[in-house]
Order: structure tokens, then C-alpha cells, then sequence
């Protein structure tokens, strides 16, 4: 009996310290991201302050199971990746992001793998293994910070960098398996090897992505909550069965994501959302996974290295990269220079840092303590500074909103999005908006006023002057927008 009320003791005090570990997490976004600070440092930093060299004292260095855990967190953040990926605002820059997300990955593996072996005395084929970890860049942390400044970048900087981060993943982890198997004795074909990675991924991707969509639409579940449930089936089976015909899982995942995330869905704005937050608490399953399979004082070996590595990175193979992938298309110079900035690594690198952990290679704890000091620079230095160098540049757009960049509102109610501008003696101003006759397949995003965002609530008095942001079809859209325009306080008639 003793013994049960021990064990029931242990899981409260776990549900406890993970209750704390959540609110924690959430509430200081707030204050981290006025700053610019992505919150996946926060991740890291509890991650190791709950390791076995933390005052948490949790002994943890199973690099087997961080690899599991994270590469299941990863696709889900992957796939949430494409599901939120705006096709139509992504295509004109589709072949740009393309190519920086392929070549540009190769490149700067061979960069950073050249720099390592003649300055840190690493064999080549490690140095390669080396880059090819820190060869992409971090999808969260550069549309968090957008997000939550609710900013926007000219040029259509945002869908190219969103589409960039969230499709190189994929090659990343196609050179980092060459490479590690090159490291291990394992025969391979490169060449077989790519073309099964790539093959395979995109057929599982797009089958799988038209077979989801497909079935959402048709099968009528009783239970709005199983929807949800069955998206995150399709995920695994477009991962795993892509990853068992030798495929790659992540590519097979994110472009199943896009399709799905392009498509009109039944249940998609609570999809959208659902994932969002999932992908969020991916994000700190991950990251502090990461944090506890580091021991911090090992860190300290590899400092030198570790800045010598980010400076690298930062201020030479990232430019040089996308200023010989950018100049073929003839992008301004700003532009060249704030994609060169924003190049920040983070969740891939660190999780495929453990991959030579797990294979027992000689050089591994090196290469992810690393790594993982390159994704703490990587994300402290250009984080914080990514706001204040897009607006030195003249690249963030004053009126805009990187919420266009996204399908959160794109399912088959909220088609479309339309700024409605309450001018002065507008029937809507003076009213709350709870009392307007607005069809209820029309939301309200939010409202800027006066340079400022105001949530939306059911008590929110409009202003002349406010900027209504709304989401719905595009025709109801329309009507309402000359309703806010009348003189006369006429009762928006509501579409069948």
C-alpha cells in the first residue's frame, strides 16, 4: 500500500514540475520575443538545467532514445511546416527556395566541411559530416519572431525564407546519412541512394497528401476531435512508409503537409490551429530531450571551436551561398543580405548531431557539443538582431502582416483575406462586435489601430479609422467592405 502512494507521490510531483516546465514556456514567449529572443533557448536552457549536471540532477545520456523521440518531434514539426506553407504566395519564389534549400544546403556542408578540416584538424569526410548537420536552417524560430512582432518583409522575403527552412530539412538529413555512412565503412551507392530518397519521399508525399485529403473530405466523422487524430496518422504513414522503401520520411512528411495544408479541408482552421500547437509542444519535447543528453561542462572543450564554427557559418558559407544562389536571380543587394543573416540554426542540427552518437563514431561528442554551441550563437546572435537589421535594410513591410504567408485561414470557409478600413461616419464605428450582422463564415482577425494590433473579442467597440483584418469568402468580403464604406447604417444581408 506504501508503495502505491510512493508511485502515485512520483507522478504527481512529474505532472508538477511538467505543469511548471509548460506555463514557464508559454508565458515567457511573451518577454523573450520583444526582444527577438526565439524560445527555443528557454527549451535548451531548462533541458539542461534539469540534466544530470543541472539541479535537476536527471542522468540521461541514452543518445538512441534522443534520436527516436526527436526525429518523431521533428516530422511532426516538419509536416506542421507544410500544412502552414501558402502554395499561392510561395510559387513565384519556388525555385529561389528550391535552390537554396538543395544546392545551397550541399554548398554550405562543403563550406563548413572544407573550413573544419584544415582549421580544427578534422579528416574531411568528418568535416563534411560536420556541415552537412548544420546545413539547414531553423523554420520556428524565424516566423515565431514574425509572428509575434506581427511583421511582414517586403519583396516576398517571407514565403521564400518559410519555404527555404521548412524543405531543407530533408536534404540536410539525405547528406548527413551519405556521409555518416561513408564515415561507418557502409557501401553505398550516392547516386542510388539520392535518387531512392528523393523518389520515394515524393511519391509517399504526394499519394499519401491527395489520399488524406480525399478521405477527410468524405468520411464524415462523428467526432470532430478524431480529425485531428487521423492527420497525425497520415503523418507516420507518409514518414514511415516512405523511411521502410528507403525513402526520405521527412521530404514524404512535408510534402504531404503542403498538399493537405493547399487543399480545401473540412475542420481546417481547427486543424491548422490544433497543429500549431502540437508543433509547439514538439518543439519543447525536442529541444529539451537536447538539452538533457548535453553535459554542459563539455561545452567548455569546445568553445573555440564552437565560435571559430559560428562565425564561419554566419559571416562567410551562409553570404556566399545565398549570394551565388540570389544573384542568379537578380535579387537586390538588401535582400541578398538580410537572407544571408537569417540563416539560423537550430532544431534539424541539433537533432541529426545525434545521429553520430548513436552510430558510435569516435569524433561524436565532439561534433554534437558542436553543433550544439554553433545553434545557441546561431540562434542568440541572429535572432535578436533579425527585426532591427530587416528594418535597416528597408525590408519589413509597414502594413503587412506575415500572417498572409500562412494557410491558417485558408480552408474552405476562410478563403480569403481582405483589410477593411472603417473610414469616418462607417456604420460599423461605435458598434461592438458582437452587435454587428457580420455571417458567421466571416471572421475577424484582428484590428490595427492607430499602429497598433487589438485583439479581436466579442466586446470590442470599433473606432473610424480601425483596419479590420478579415478572413471568408471572397465575395461576403466584398459586401461587407462596402457596407463599412456606406454612409447609411444598412444590415449586411447574410449569404446563404
Amino acid at each position: 500500500m506504501l508503495s502505491m502512494f510512493a508511485g502515485r507521490g512520483e507522478l504527481m510531483n512529474a505532472a508538477f514540475i511538467t505543469a511548471v516546465i509548460l506555463l514557464i514556456c508559454a508565458v515567457s514567449s511573451k518577454v523573450l520575443y520583444r526582444f527577438g529572443i526565439p524560445i527555443l533557448i528557454l527549451f535548451l536552457t531548462i533541458g539542461m538545467l534539469m540534466g544530470s549536471e543541472g539541479p535537476g540532477g536527471i542522468y540521461f545520456d541514452n543518445a538512441a532514445l534522443a534520436e527516436n523521440i526527436c526525429n518523431l518531434a521533428l516530422l511532426i514539426i516538419i509536416f506542421s511546416g507544410g500544412f502552414d506553407t501558402n502554395w499561392k504566395a510561395a510559387r513565384p519564389v519556388a525555385l529561389a527556395s528550391g535552390i537554396l534549400a538543395t544546392l545551397g544546403v550541399f554548398l554550405t556542408a562543403a563550406f563548413v566541411g572544407i573550413f573544419t578540416h584544415f582549421a580544427l584538424g578534422f579528416t574531411l569526410l568528418e568535416g563534411m559530416l560536420l556541415g552537412s548537420i548544420i546545413s539547414s536552417t531553423d523554420y520556428a524560430s524565424v516566423f515565431a519572431i514574425l509572428r509575434s512582432q506581427q511583421s511582414d518583409l517586403k519583396s516576398n522575403l517571407a514565403p521564400m525564407l518559410e519555404m527555404e527552412s521548412g524543405s531543407n530539412d530533408p536534404a540536410a538529413y539525405m547528406f548527413t546519412v551519405i556521409f555518416l555512412g561513408l564515415l561507418t565503412g557502409e557501401s553505398q551507392n550516392i547516386g542510388l541512394l539520392l535518387l531512392t530518397q528523393i523518389a520515394v519521399g515524393t511519391f509517399f508525399g504526394v499519394v499519401v497528401g491527395k489520399a488524406a485529403v480525399w478521405l477527410i473530405n468524405n468520411i464524415n466523422l462523428d467526432i470532430d476531435g478524431l480529425y485531428p487524430i487521423m492527420v497525425i496518422g497520415m503523418a507516420l504513414l507518409t514518414y514511415s512508409g516512405a523511411g521502410m522503401l528507403g525513402g526520405n520520411g521527412f521530404l514524404a512528411g512535408y510534402i504531404t503537409g503542403i498538399i493537405m495544408g493547399n487543399s480545401r479541408l473540412v475542420k481546417k482552421v481547427s486543424l491548422v490551429r490544433y497543429f500549431d500547437g502540437l508543433s509547439w509542444l514538439m518543439q519543447i519535447l525536442l529541444f529539451m530531450t537536447l538539452g538533457l543528453l548535453v553535459f554542459p561542462s563539455q561545452l567548455l572543450s569546445v568553445v573555440v571551436a564552437g565560435v571559430l564554427v559560428a562565425i564561419f557559418l554566419i559571416f562567410v558559407a551562409r553570404p556566399l551561398v545565398v549570394f551565388l544562389v540570389l544573384s542568379v536571380f537578380k535579387r537586390p543587394f538588401n535582400e541578398q543580405l538580410l537572407v544571408s543573416w537569417v540563416g539560423f540554426r537550430g532544431a534539424a542540427s541539433i537533432v541529426f548531431a545525434t545521429y553520430p552518437l548513436t552510430a558510435g563514431l569516435p569524433v561524436a561528442e565532439q561534433i554534437f557539443n558542436i553543433v550544439f554551441f554553433v545553434a545557441l550563437v546561431s540562434v542568440l546572435l541572429q535572432g535578436t538582431l533579425f527585426i532591427p537589421i530587416a528594418k535597416k535594410l528597408d525590408l519589413v513591410e509597414p502594413e503587412g502582416t506575415v500572417f498572409r504567408t500562412f494557410t491558417d485561414y485558408s480552408g474552405d470557409i476562410y478563403a480569403e483575406l481582405l483589410e477593411v478600413m472603417i473610414p469616418e461616419g462607417s456604420p460599423l464605428a461605435g458598434k461592438a462586435i458582437m452587435d454587428l450582422d457580420i455571417p458567421p463564415n466571416v471572421l475577424i482577425m484582428m484590428i490595427k489601430r492607430e499602429g497598433k494590433i487589438i485583439t479581436c473579442r466579442g466586446k470590442t467597440i470599433l473606432r473610424e479609422g480601425d483596419t479590420l483584418m478579415m478572413a471568408g469568402d471572397h465575395e461576403v468580403l466584398l459586401e461587407i467592405d462596402a457596407w463599412a464604406r456606406s454612409p447609411q447604417d444598412n444590415s449586411l444581408t447574410k449569404p446563404e
